[in-house]
């Protein structure tokens, strides 16, 4: 109320000792200010609702991922005795899909990735994994889960771009900087992603 005030009396002062028809002038450029730091605000406002809805939904395939992992770790314990390091890597990893910062979470989801591909690159030497229905239901649904997790993190990037160029323009980045929005950080692959997985036996 006393900033509203203020503003009223600073207007009152300025026109006063002018001429009506500047005073209306006056009036409507500052009029015109404040309709575009309101349309810059909500705009930045709606991009970053747009980031945080994006990041959910990574979240969510990522939990989808998770549950998955023990039953696929049961079906083929039995008969991977060999690639122990495999299966207990992807254990570790699982238990930080859930709990840490973006960052982290990238990471272990590259990890993951990188073990379920080596775990159905294996698969292919056991033949009886490979006929069990329930091996191949999970080998499907962690595929289509892999598939959702890259569309998830490529509308999240997308988005990511958007709210960053929005800080990043002029004059949106002076408006940006005064009431603080910060720049989001990007879902990045590890490098390790971009390599051929190396099946060991």
């Amino acid at each position: 109320m006393n900033i509203n005030k203020k503003f009223i009396n600073v207007i009152n002062a300025v026109t006063s000792k002018m001429p009506l028809a500047t005073g209306w002038i006056i009036l409507g450029v500052l009029a015109l200010i404040v309709l575009y730091i309101i349309f810059v605000f909500n705009s930045l406002i709606m991009l970053r609702n747009r980031v945080n809805n994006a990041w959910s939904q990574i979240d969510v395939q990522l939990k989808r991922r998770y549950d998955l992992i023990p039953n696929l770790i049961n079906s083929v314990k039995g008969y991977m005795k060999h690639e122990r390091g495999v299966l207990t890597e992807i254990t570790k990893m699982r238990s930080k899909l859930v709990s840490g910062s973006m960052s982290q979470k990238s990471k272990a989801s590259d990890a993951v990735s990188n073990a379920l591909k080596t775990i159905f690159a294996v698969s292919e030497n056991y033949p009886k994994l490979q006929a069990s229905e329930n091996f191949k239901m999970l080998q499907e649904e962690l595929a289509g889960t892999e598939s959702k997790i890259a569309f998830a993190r490529q509308f999240y990037n997308d988005n990511v771009m958007a709210l960053n160029n929005k800080i990043q323009q002029f004059p949106s980045s002076v408006i940006a900087n005064i009431l603080k929005f910060k720049e989001r950080e990007f879902f990045k692959s590890a490098e390790s992603e971009k390599k051929p997985v190396k099946v060991e036996f």
